[in-house]
């Protein structure tokens, strides 16, 4: 049985998209994050991998991870002595050495497309998680809005990116139905409560209906005192009047740099 670390402690999911990385990690046991994109919840005490179609039957799934050893600040020059120089040889990064590779108990999957960099997360989420969504770490009121979507069967996605007026927005939950699509998003009781988030966030989802997404927003209060009698009865509505879960297309049409955490599209290959 794979071993498991047994603190809550912190994890990193991290892409690993071509066999060459694939081949360093099993004969060297390292793997590199450019330090200009680290999250900002660093360093990780383990870190799992998200293999993308490069790697065929195991593509889009989280299988292997490894604690980590230690993590050290270098240059590309230092990674790969061997390179020809060129504009990348003193980009700095850090090469986070691991104690061992090892399978996860079950693939963690991802249901529908989209790309995939870093997603901060807990071992604990980490041991439990069946699918990509239930990695994500954001915040507890999200958690608990999580749970309920899964229950009613949504079809949903977690920090969904939207590209909308030339901004990237990210949607709590992201619901797809037969007739639209709808975001909605958990306020905390301490955010989103001065004027100036308010109109932010009208602005917001404004910019989202223009462009066909339907809202809903619930506060706190609402998540953990009226889920059932408010919050649950006021999403089936919307999307039984979207006609039900199920797109009209097995994956709804998404941007080419569709990708989590803010990552830009010329750093999805982690060089």
């Amino acid at each position: 049985m794979a071993e498991q670390p047994d603190d809550r402690g912190e994890a990193l999911v991290a892409i690993l998209n071509n066999q060459a990385d694939m081949a360093i990690l099993r004969a060297e046991g390292w793997y590199r994050v450019p330090v200009g994109y680290a999250p900002k919840r660093w360093p990780p005490k383990l870190i799992a991998f998200y293999q993308t179609k490069t790697f065929g039957d195991e593509a889009f799934a989280v299988r292997y991870y490894g604690a980590v050893r230690d993590i050290q600040e270098v240059s590309r020059k230092q990674l790969f002595p061997d390179e020809p120089p060129n504009a990348k040889s003193h980009k700095r990064y850090y090469q986070v050495r691991l104690k061992s590779l090892r399978s996860l108990p079950r693939p963690i999957v991802s249901l529908r497309l989209r790309r995939i960099v870093f997603i901060p997360t807990t071992i604990e989420k980490l041991w439990s998680a069946e699918e990509i969504n239930d990695l994500f770490d954001d915040s507890p009121l999200e958690d608990r809005l999580w749970t309920r979507l899964k229950a009613l069967g949504a079809e949903a996605e977690r920090q969904w990116r939207v590209q909308v007026g030339g901004r990237r927005r990210y949607l709590d939950f992201a619901l797809f139905c037969r007739w639209g699509q709808v975001d909605i998003e958990t306020d905390g009781d301490r955010s989103h409560t001065s004027k100036a988030d308010v109109y932010l966030d009208k602005c917001r989802d404004n910019a989202l209906q223009a462009i066909g997404w339907r809202v809903l927003r619930f506060t706190g209060a609402e998540v953990h005192e009226r889920m059932e009698s408010y919050c649950v009865p006021t999403i089936r509505r919307l999307v039984e009047g979207l006609g039900g879960f199920g797109a009209s297309q097995p994956y709804p049409p998404i941007d080419t740099d569709q990708i989590v955490m803010c990552e830009t599209p010329e750093d999805y290959s982690v060089d």
